[in-house]
Parts: C-alpha cells; sequence; structure tokens
C-alpha cells in the first residue's frame, strides 16, 4: 500500500470534516437550505477577516479570476497602477493589468527578492496618480513574502487602493483588510481555505466601493452586480454549489482554531522546515520567506522531487527560468508537525539516496523536533 501526501501549494490536503461535505448529494441553488448556508458562509467569513462589511463576493472560479475582477472592477482605461514583479504571479498581475489598458509602473525584482518599501514610497511620491499597488502577500513560485502591511499603510496615506492577492496567505496569516490598510483582498479555494480548486473570493473596502466603475467590459465578473446579489443571500450565476458546502466547514475549522493560532501553527511549520531544510545542507530559495510555503534550491530539485514522490510526498517544483532549480514544500492545508516530519524524512532518505551520503539521516528531522519543542517551550 502507498499513500500519498500532498504538500503542493495548491491544491492541498483537504481535511476528513470538508471531504464528508463534499461528497454529501448536492442540493439547489435556488432553495431556502442553500440560502441559509450561504448567508452562514458570509458570516463565518467576516469573522476570519475581522470586519462587519459585506462588500464581498465569491465566484465559481480560480483566484487569477478575482485577479481579473480586481482589475476590470476598481479601474479605468488609463489609470496607473504600480504592480510588484518578483515572481509568476506578479508577472500575472502586469499582464492582466496591460490586457484591459492600464498603464502599468513596474517594480521589477529578481525572484526571491521582496519589495524594498522604500523603494516603493519613492515610486508612489513620483506618481502621486497612481490609483493602485497590486502586489503579492505570498508569492507562491519563490516563497517570498512582500509585507503588506507597509503596503496597506503606504496606499492608505494616497488616492491608492492597496490590492492584494492573498491566494496563498488567506487562511495563513491573520489578515485584518480593514484594519491594516488593505482595499481589495483576493483569495482561492484550493490553498489554505482547504477545499478543492474552484472557488474564489474578493473582498473590498469602503475606499475601493468608491472607485467601482462601469468603464470596462465585465460581465460575469461584475462585483456591483454580483455583491447586490449575494448580500441577499443569493448569486447572479450558478454558484459552486458543493465548494460553498466544503467553505462553510472550512472557515468553522480554521475559526475554531483562531486565526492567530492558525498564523502562529504556520510559522512554527514553516521555521521548523527551513531549518531542516538547512541542516541538509539546502539552501532556502526567498531571502523573506512566505509562511505558506517553503521554496528550496537545488541543482537536483527534480531529482529530489522524483525521489520523495517514490516515498508518498508530492511536492511542486520551479516555474519558468526556476524549473529544475527549486522544489517547494507546503505549509497550507490540512497538514499538522507529525505530516512535516514525514515530508523531511522523506527528504532525508531521498538526498541520501543520491549523494550516497547515509549521515544525511536523522539530521533534518531531529533539526525539526528541536525547533518545535524550543518555540513551544517560549510560547
Amino acid at each position: 500500500m502507498r499513500k500519498e501526501r500532498l504538500f503542493t501549494p495548491g491544491p492541498v490536503q483537504i481535511p476528513e470534516r470538508v471531504l464528508k461535505v463534499l461528497g454529501e448529494p448536492i442540493i439547489h441553488h435556488r432553495t431556502p437550505e442553500f440560502k441559509e448556508i450561504f448567508v452562514y458562509t458570509r458570516e463565518l467569513f467576516k469573522r476570519m477577516v475581522d470586519s462587519p462589511s459585506e462588500n464581498f463576493v465569491y465566484f465559481a472560479s480560480s483566484g487569477t479570476g478575482a485577479m481579473e475582477a480586481a482589475v476590470v472592477n476598481f479601474f479605468r482605461p488609463g489609470d496607473k497602477v504600480v504592480v510588484i514583479n518578483a515572481g509568476k504571479f506578479g508577472q500575472r498581475w502586469g499582464e492582466i493589468a496591460r490586457t484591459y489598458g492600464l498603464e502599468v509602473v513596474e517594480l521589477s525584482y529578481e525572484w526571491g527578492k521582496s519589495v524594498d518599501i522604500d523603494q516603493l514610497e519613492e515610486t508612489l511620491n513620483k506618481n502621486p496618480d497612481t490609483k493602485g499597488v497590486l502586489f503579492q502577500i505570498s508569492e507562491t513560485s519563490t516563497g517570498a513574502y512582500h509585507d503588506y502591511k507597509a503596503i496597506g499603510r503606504l496606499c492608505k496615506e494616497r488616492d491608492c487602493l492597496a490590492v492584494a492577492d492573498a491566494i496563498t496567505a488567506l487562511g495563513v496569516y491573520n489578515i485584518k483588510p480593514e484594519e491594516e490598510g488593505i482595499d481589495i483582498l483576493i483569495g482561492g479555494s484550493q490553498k489554505a481555505l482547504m477545499l478543492p480548486p474552484g472557488l474564489s473570493v474578493l473582498w473590498f473596502s469602503e475606499k475601493a466601493q468608491k472607485q467601482l466603475n462601469k468603464e470596462l467590459p465585465k460581465y460575469y465578473f461584475d462585483v456591483a452586480k454580483e455583491v447586490k446579489k449575494q448580500k441577499e443571500g443569493t448569486t447572479a450565476y450558478t454558484p459552486a454549489v458543493s465548494l460553498i458546502l466544503g467553505l462553510r466547514e472550512s472557515l468553522e475549522m480554521l475559526l475554531e482554531e483562531g486565526m492567530q493560532k492558525v498564523e502562529e501553527r504556520h510559522r512554527l511549520m514553516s521555521l521548523a522546515t527551513r531549518r531542516a531544510v538547512e541542516a541538509l545542507g539546502l539552501r532556502v530559495f526567498p531571502e523573506k520567506p512566505a509562511i505558506s510555503v517553503t521554496a528550496i534550491y537545488s541543482p537536483q530539485a527534480e531529482a529530489i522531487r522524483k525521489e520523495m514522490l517514490k516515498l508518498g510526498i508530492r511536492t511542486a517544483g520551479g516555474q519558468d527560468h526556476l524549473k529544475g532549480k527549486l522544489f517547494r514544500i507546503s505549509h497550507m492545508g490540512y497538514l499538522d508537525m507529525l505530516d512535516h516530519l514525514s515530508a523531511i524524512g522523506a527528504l532525508e532518505m531521498a538526498l541520501s539516496k543520491l549523494e550516497n551520503d547515509p549521515t544525511l539521516l536523522g539530521k533534518g528531522v531531529k533539526e525539526f523536533q528541536k525547533v518545535v519543542l524550543e518555540e513551544r517551550k517560549i510560547s
């Protein structure tokens, strides 16, 4: 028997509680039963982001759909936006913005780097007509973290929207968009929300609401139309019924744990993983790692991934020019410390085989255990 464990940054391992709900008979979306569940999931989401605002919508789409919705609903042709491009998904922000005729001022960084807040501030001062800053909280392709609170503060002081792709941050960090100056927050179901792919969420501030417009073409991704319906407990078009039912369960799980504890758990798993990786002589790739995924540099990345997969641990590889040079271990989804110990153990076995070095066995696991015990003693 071989059991595969998902350590990919989406899709992720899904909890049994959620799987049970996903396996239940489908219900119709134009019924009082679904309306009650839909309204309840909205209440849960408001608790998750610590905001009473009704200004958010669910779309039956991947997170990229919600990214596009952010551009077509809150900006106009010719609007100037600053895009933080430090990886595959920062690059995507620029591509979407240019597709709809926005003027893009790109702050480009070497993959693995994080935004320089002073440079961003200088760029905003030089471009006072900037209407938005488009960025990732967690750049999934490199495992890098962008300081969303600092970006939020800069935008709060200006007539400028902070537009955060939180697809691998929502459900990891204890994000409070109203308090932290985030104007548009985007999430995706197959990441830390612990669901299959196919559902996205877009939250927006009162400041962003004033910029809702009809000047860019949209039909399905019409936020004004959708939010009006969703506040009433329904949707403009057919929703992802099973995923909404699953979302109710996953949000309840996150809130039962408490979002601050959720962040602390991810922080501990990522710290222990990074220390274990370094103990095995490997290099953590980003300079400021996110706590959602650990990206590890190695010329043997693909060989390591293949060996780990033989042992039942599925990781993700690098993208574009980093293909074959990175492998990524996710901390999102239904994973705990013992799951991570199995991943580190598999990594040790893979490296030991590839390098013909049995002395590697136990090094990473020992370091992982040491970090967990030390950090728990402190907390």
